[in-house]
């Protein structure tokens, strides 16, 4: 009951109809990203998720790992499926060939991470992190620092890690003290602690490469003054050899309420005279690269999400498929498996519903990715890329809020035996929590979408998308068929509701600026909503089609007009209400003080 299957047709489904697959094989540098090759890497990838990683994840739960004296420790099995995961290449799906990946476009990629998310999301952090600093090291490491360290992550056979947080300073970089001094041979010493530092420690590989924020003695305050450095666990010698062991240490573990297995380290850099660093690009521009890695670990925590809503689901339809009680309110059949009761059907199609209109906008973001990085004409690079930076806050906040509430309503599907750990449900809830909270809060996800997208080109990104979603409205409502333009309807609707949020935020960004900033996670609510609402129309559109031609499982392409239509029943409505709040502002608490509380 525990098990996990990938939903490859699903994954194969939103690819090609709605993040656009199909056409990538024709931009120079994605010419082997065929449908064979897809099919191929995914059945592969869905085999190896469900019968290596998966049966590792309540292992990795009841065990946890240890700190001892040499070092940390993960759960038994750790090591050997970690193994295994970079020897089958699932590591450098996406990454340059040249460094030892496979050059792979991202919407192909994001499907394998989905299904390593869903068997473990212990398990996933590790390469998720990794991925994360190679993107950052070919933005701005030095030729030399690539060729020592690429390669290796790449393939998955060093780690990597990010290093912001510092006991004083949570979301706030700006208090930073983790400082870092020159040293003659160009190198620096690095000292400061940091903490909530995702396998920061392990056994699973040789070295780790840390990349750590922090301060050059003459730099201005503020987040003006943060440069990153790349900071081994071993020091590499000229032969690329491992050589002496670097002055940063994991000197204790985080007890978490969840993810017990990806350990969660309290760094110390300079304990013992200095931990040897090397400055990645330009002084005092940490912060700017960083965000390069931050972006790409965004769009992995909102995946997992929808990764762990997903194994949640699988295991509460399983459960409510076994499980027999009650009488059938409809037929009056007098002892039934609980998934023909209305109310728990109500669960597990949103539950259903809410994943995959979730996994449409994560697979449609790393498609935009794909085309920003392959296309050749600027003006398409930049619209590719705009769009992209929308929708990252969309599917890390929407995503993760996502698989918050999906897994609690399979605890609630579960019943009783849902709060009970044998069952595994617990865990899924368990482990969601923190997704919600690191890699940017919802709120601060909330704050970049208002601030940083939606206003920094005075709304012309999010007109586009505006534009976009009408475009799917005319297309439902010229369909012809009811279902559909039942979905046009709901979805217009809503969409108008967007749009009218837009505008009183914009409006009131200046002089309200307290409403505003009280509006940002409901106007995100309300975004992610949407746009949900528009990837399940797309879909039910695309399913219309294959049913008209009689053209592959006609089941698969009933149920996704059915999906579709759910949501635009049950979730749709719910943006009206979310554009009221926005525009409520904060007059509640206009002239009220403290006392309030």
């Amino acid at each position: 009951m525990n098990d996990y299957r990938a939903p490859v047709k699903d994954m194969r489904f939103v690819m090609d109809e709605l993040a656009g697959f199909k056409e990538l094989s024709q931009i120079p540098g994605y010419e082997e990203a065929t449908p064979d090759v897809a099919d191929a890497i995914l059945e592969e990838a869905a085999r190896f998720t469900s019968e290596v990683i998966a049966p590792l994840n309540q292992v990795g739960d009841k065990q946890g790992c240890k700190l001892t004296p040499n070092g940390v420790t993960t759960p038994p099995g750790w090591k050997e499926a970690y193994l295994q995961f970079c020897e089958s290449g699932w590591n450098g799906i996406a990454s340059p060939a040249d460094f030892g990946g496979q050059g792979l476009p991202d919407t192909l990629a994001v499907a394998v991470k989905e299904m390593v998310c869903s068997a473990s999301l212990s398990f996933s952090l590790g390469p998720l992190l990794t991925t994360g600093a190679v993107e950052a090291l070919l933005t701005c490491a030095s030729d030399e620092l690539k060729a020592i360290y690429l390669e290796k992550m790449v393939t998955g056979e060093w780690t990597g890690t990010m290093n912001l947080t510092e006991p004083q300073a949570g979301s706030d970089l700006a208090l930073i003290r983790s400082r870092a001094e020159p040293q003659a041979d160009g190198s620096y010493r690095i000292f400061g602690q940091k903490i909530f530092i995702t396998y920061g420690d392990h056994d699973m590989t040789d070295n780790i490469v840390h990349l750590v924020l922090a301060r050059l003695p003459d730099a201005p305050a503020g987040v003006k003054g943060i440069s990153m450095f790349l900071v081994p666990k071993f020091l590499v010698n000229a032969d690329g050899s491992l050589g002496a062991r670097n002055d940063a240490h994991c000197i204790a573990l985080e007890h978490k309420l969840g993810i017990h297995a990806s350990p969660t380290c309290v760094m110390a850099y300079g304990d013992n005279g200095g931990a040897v660093g090397y400055l990645l690009g330009e002084a005092n521009r940490g912060l700017e690269y960083m965000f390069i890695m931050m972006n790409e670990a965004r769009l992995g925590v909102g995946l997992q999400g929808i990764a762990i809503g997903e194994r949640a689901y699988q295991q509460a339809l399983a459960f409510a498929r076994e499980r027999k009680q009650g009488r059938d309110a409809v037929t009056g059949e007098p002892l039934v498996t609980i998934d023909k009761h209305p109310d728990i059907r109500r669960m597990l199609m949103l539950m259903k519903c809410r994943v995959e209109a979730c996994r449409a906008m994560a697979y449609y973001a790393s498609g935009l990715l794909d085309r920003a990085h392959a296309m050749v004409e600027p003006e398409k690079r930049q619209k590719s890329l705009f769009l992209a930076e929308f929708m990252i806050p969309i599917v890390k906040g929407g995503g993760t809020e996502m698989g918050v509430d999906v897994t609690s309503l399979g605890i609630q599907i579960h019943g009783g035996m849902g709060y009970i750990e044998e069952t595994g449900a617990a865990q899924h809830w368990r482990d969601s929590r923190i997704t919600t909270i690191y890699e940017g809060t919802t709120g601060i996800q909330a704050n970049d979408l208002l601030f940083r997208k939606l206003m920094r080109d005075q709304g012309a990104t999010a007109r586009v998308v505006f534009g976009e979603i009408h475009a799917t409205v005319q297309a439902l409502a010229a369909s012809g068929k009811p279902e559909l333009q039942a979905i046009g309807q709901r979805l217009g609707s809503a969409l108008k509701a967007w749009v009218a949020a837009s505008e009183w935020l914009a409006a009131n960004a200046k002089t309200g600026l307290s409403g505003v900033l009280i509006a940002a996670v409901p106007y995100m609510h309300l975004a992610v909503t949407v746009c949900g609402g528009w990837f399940m129309g797309k879909a039910a559109l695309a399913a219309s089609g294959y049913l008209d031609t009689g053209e592959g499982d006609q089941t698969f392409y009933r149920a996704k007009i059915a999906t579709a239509r759910f949501y635009a029943d049950q979730l749709l409505p719910q943006a009206a209400a979310y554009a009221e709040t926005v525009m409520a502002g904060d007059a509640a608490l206009a002239g009220v003080g403290d006392e309030v509380f």
